[in-house]
């Protein structure tokens, strides 16, 4: 059972529009928990169309001076932003690990991830430059600028509540827009943290924004006219309605702008000339590491040939000692799941892996932390044998869950992953480059790991997947992200003489 909702004496998150907090206009509301405890400890609104709008307003107000100032100025508040994230980390952390669960040290190192994509934001003055070609034709030249698209918005997860919105709205300011954050409504707090940090930097009003809320608060989102691209992390099926419902909205641009990340279903190839404790070490931290809530987490294991048999025996054996507990406690090495009904989710899943005859190694379902009765906990599950018609391995179960599979060769390992409608990362161990390189070459997967669990790419690259997990056609961060945030114009001029000849009536040719 869980503990009762009390809702008595519990503050209530506020918005944060135009610079400053304030109170929603909704009348309805959700409650956050300590996912450790289970007990309530903020209320949160969920926005309707009007608080929507209202966020997206003051960023409209703030666009045309925030687009106009000069980059090296936007990258000086950026900096001064990164100094603010950077004392303010562990307090980030802290807040991360009292919504999420995920234990505080994993919490930090989720918020250095993030800082670094606005360390790489703060360079937005040498990414904005474009391309130039002197005397395409006789006096005639040819440039291209990059210029922001306008109000933009992210709809971010329940798992990284720092991180994933550092992958979003730092790219967009610096290269010239403003920005509308609708953060889970799970875990609200980081995010208004980091916008009074923001401006405690220096950025004007209205630029950076942040609502709360649930569905509806996301279809308003998707239906303002005023906003001209999206950004998104989370399940495939939300993904693909984002992406569809913001490609018939209406805009000034006509359909939005969208990136949309997905979900994920990430195997680790094991072959059998691989150092297997090595390997074992690093899929115990890529599976229960967050407690599996990652969209990178190994949660398939593709073990090839000889290599199976001892590499269950230690996955099992260190599953075990993996201690279990608050994300804010000494020693703890995975928290709690982040709400009761997401932990039930995870353990109707472990029911059906033994119901579909996977072989059970280890079964979380029954852990309890003692003085922690009403925590959302559930212990480390393992399978073996595991086919590929059974739903503990088609679906994203997004917990404490590793499977593992069996295949002969690296070729049907290869072959395996590349069946699975998902495509966000997967990993190869080995001692062999030829294998790794046959792997690299032939895996049909956004992001992969050489005897590397999670490639979670670094801020200068940039994070996405294949298949059904993305939908759009530019990836998070890096590069991509720029490109994203911006659009392109190509401007092709001629300072004529009183002699050269004007143009005629016929297509231009410049050569």
């Amino acid at each position: 059972m869980n503990k009762p909702v009390d809702t008595k004496n519990v503050a209530t998150v506020d918005l944060w529009v135009s610079g400053m907090r304030q109170r929603a206009t909704t009348t309805r509301f959700g409650n956050v928990t300590n996912p450790a405890t289970g007990s309530v400890t903020r209320r949160v609104p969920f926005c309707n169309a009007a608080d929507v709008d209202g966020a997206v307003k003051a960023a409209a107000a703030a666009y045309p001076a925030w687009r106009d100032t000069p980059p090296l100025r936007r990258a000086r508040v950026m900096q001064k932003f990164l100094h603010l994230l950077q004392a303010h980390q562990k307090e980030l952390a802290q807040l991360v690990t009292g919504e999420h669960g995920k234990t505080l040290p994993d919490a930090m190192g989720s918020v250095q991830r993030g800082i670094e994509v606005v360390e790489f934001a703060c360079g937005i003055p040498h990414l904005l430059k474009g391309e130039h070609s002197e005397d395409v034709g006789t006096g005639v030249d040819c440039h291209t600028v990059r210029q922001p698209i306008g109000v933009c918005a992210g709809i971010t997860p329940f798992n990284f509540p720092v991180m994933v919105p550092l992958w979003m709205f730092p790219v967009a300011i610096a290269c010239g827009n403003t920005f509308v954050l609708k953060p889970s409504e799970k875990v609200p707090s980081a995010s208004m943290r980091m916008a009074e940090l923001f401006k405690e930097a220096g950025l004007p009003d209205g630029v950076f924004n942040v609502v709360h809320g649930d569905k509806e608060t996301v279809d308003a989102i998707l239906n303002h006219p005023g906003i001209h691209a999206v950004s998104f992390v989370g399940s495939t099926p939300i993904a693909k309605y984002i992406y569809e419902t913001c490609a018939r909205s209406s805009s000034p641009h006509g359909g939005k702008r969208v990136q949309a990340l997905g979900g994920a279903k990430n195997h680790a190839v094991v072959l059998p000339d691989a150092d297997l404790e090595f390997a074992a070490d690093a899929l115990i931290g890529a599976a229960y590491g967050s407690a599996g809530e990652r969209c990178m987490a190994i949660s398939a294991v593709v073990a090839v040939g000889a290599a199976a048999d001892p590499l269950v025996k230690l996955l099992k054996k260190k599953a075990e000692a993996i201690v279990i507990g608050p994300g804010d406690k000494e020693g703890v090495d995975m928290g709690p799941l982040v709400t009761a009904q997401h932990r039930d989710k995870v353990s109707g899943y472990v029911d059906l892996g033994v119901k579909e005859g996977a072989k059970v190694v280890l079964d979380g379902r029954a852990h309890k932390v003692p003085g922690y009765e009403h925590g959302y906990f559930l212990g480390t599950t393992l399978f073996d044998n595991v086919k590929p018609d059974m739903k503990i391995y088609q679906d994203e179960i997004f917990g404490p869950v590793l499977v593992v599979l069996r295949e002969k060769s690296l070729e049907d390992a290869i072959a395996l992953v590349n069946r699975n409608p998902y495509a966000n990362g997967t990993a190869i161990f080995t001692e062999s480059g030829g294998a790794a390189r046959r792997f690299e070459n032939e895996i049909q997967v956004g992001m992969v790991g050489v005897n590397v669990p999670i490639p979670v790419p670094v801020a200068f690259f940039s994070f996405g997947g294949w298949k059904g997990s993305l939908f759009g056609d530019l990836h998070v961060h890096g590069m991509e992200g720029v490109k994203f945030y911006t659009r392109t114009k190509v401007i092709t001029s001629r300072w004529p003489h009183q002699d050269t000849p004007a143009p005629g009536l016929n297509m231009p040719t410049l050569g």
